[in-house]
């Protein structure tokens, strides 16, 4: 008797562990017990009135720095369990791992040199730093394994690892906060001369971008490394821990500023801090214009197949154009409508990044399958959509557009001639045949309804 057949992939018995809810609810739990501890040990070391007055202060710059890295993301909005876990994770875990292992360090180190001072010190520039920076880049690495589908490029490398340093930045300004109270109430201080007051100009005011300005550095190195092809296994591991050591020496620096003299700090601000953070804004900037100019590059060749309407690439390029589509929608159709052009944008955008990849070799073994994914989504939603990105696209640019034509190939499954240079092979649609997909009877280069 020949042997049984192994039972397909999707057949096979999912152990309790691999479940999706079971790893969901793991994660859950983590935080939250990472979270309990957080409040206990920060409460503990505050007081209660120090915990609140430190929890007020703290949350100040918290919507600014999650609204800048938000409008960042813009283009390409990432899902919000994404900046959820990696808020939640800077404020828990990390900051959990930091406070134990920093403080166990700098009582090892204090208790073998006899010196708590060079301890302190020790501590500051070298131990913090390393530990601080590994706890917040492993959430970058853990989207960048497992939500692979929505780190794509730098720019959500920058978003992701900012929001983890945001919710870092977070937890540790209530405990500075909540022990500069504790010593202004120890020493009756009050107003602009006490040392809550100090503590605040100097963290919140001053530098509420220097944990994330520190860990996007990582990001970037994981942004990089998710735009470079599978096979390139070195690059895509040296990146991220080059990214990594860059920001554990950027934060080195910064807390060894103070023992740089009594200018210390405004010296490594002005000389360091400014130009770098400059430098980063810029090149955040910079990668979302580019991210447009991708889109605009990319999808006319779906425009020519039929699957989009001519206009549609200059309208989903422009950030103007597509806040009017959707602006449109809502007021012609309501907010359900609105909705629809927003999730027509974001599967459009991935349309134009994902043949973006295909077409310099780094896209994946599930190429041709992500792209049908996309371009059936895309289709679902195309009545309200079409009609606002039309008048949206007319509104901003009244002169007519000459939407390029950059590679010329319109065969084969959404605007493809040939799959050769991407290493997948063209699915078969022969000439005359819409009924190819007869399921969802969608256009083809071969059948346009959109053609005379």
């Amino acid at each position: 008797m020949p042997p049984e057949a192994p039972a397909p992939r999707e057949l096979r018995r999912v152990r309790w562990w691999q479940r999706r809810a079971i790893r969901v609810a793991a994660l859950v739990t983590l935080l939250a017990l990472s979270g309990l501890v957080i409040l206990a040990l920060v409460r503990e070391q505050t007081g209660t009135e120090g915990f609140l007055v430190g929890l007020g202060l703290a949350t100040v710059p918290v919507p600014l720095l999650v609204a800048a890295f938000r409008w960042l993301d813009r283009v390409a909005p990432g899902p919000w369990r994404n900046l959820l876990f990696s808020f939640s994770w800077g404020a828990c875990a990390a900051a959990l791992v930091a406070i134990v292992a920093n403080s166990f360090a700098i009582r090892w180190i204090a208790t073998a040199t006899a010196d708590p001072g060079s301890a302190d010190t020790l501590g500051a520039t070298v131990i913090a730093p390393i530990v601080e920076e590994s706890a917040k880049a492993a959430a970058v690495l853990l989207v960048f394994l497992f939500r692979r589908r929505d780190f794509t490029g730098i720019v959500d490398g920058v978003v992701i690892a900012g929001v983890t340093a945001t919710g870092f930045a977070f937890t540790e300004n209530i405990l500075y906060l909540g022990n500069a109270f504790v010593t202004d109430q120890l020493s009756r201080e009050s107003g602009l001369a006490s040392v809550t007051a100090a503590t605040f100009f100097v963290r919140v005011v001053m530098s509420p971008f220097a944990h994330p300005l520190f860990t996007v550095l990582t990001g970037i190195g994981f942004g990089i490394a998710a735009l470079s092809a599978e096979r390139q296994l070195l690059r895509r591991v040296l990146l991220p821990l080059g990214g990594l050591l860059l920001a554990m020496g950027m934060h080195a620096l910064w807390n060894g500023s103070a023992v740089f003299g009594q200018f210390g700090f405004f010296t490594v601000y002005a000389l360091f801090m400014l130009p770098a953070f400059g430098l980063l804004t810029w090149l955040a900037i910079w990668t979302r214009q580019r991210e447009l100019r991708t889109i605009r590059e990319e999808l006319p060749v779906y425009a020519a197949a039929g699957w989009l309407t001519p206009a549609e690439p200059f309208a989903l390029g422009s950030m103007r154009a597509r806040s009017l589509a959707r602006d449109y929608a809502s007021y012609t159709w309501g907010k359900p409508a609105a909705r629809t052009v927003a999730e027509y944008q974001t599967y459009a955008t991935s349309l134009a990044f994902l043949r973006h990849r295909g077409r310099r070799g780094r896209a994946g073994a599930d190429f041709v399958v992500r792209e049908r994914e996309l371009l059936e989504k895309l289709w679902e939603r195309r009545e309200p959509a079409r009609p606002a990105l039309a008048y949206a696209a007319q509104a901003t640019a009244p002169v007519p557009v000459a939407l390029p034509m950059p590679y010329g190939a319109y065969g084969g499954y959404g605007g493809y001639g040939s799959y050769g240079g991407y290493g997948h092979p063209a699915p078969p649609l022969p000439y005359g045949q819409p009924q190819a997909y007869p399921a969802y009877g969608y256009p083809t280069a071969y059948h346009n309804p959109y053609r005379p």
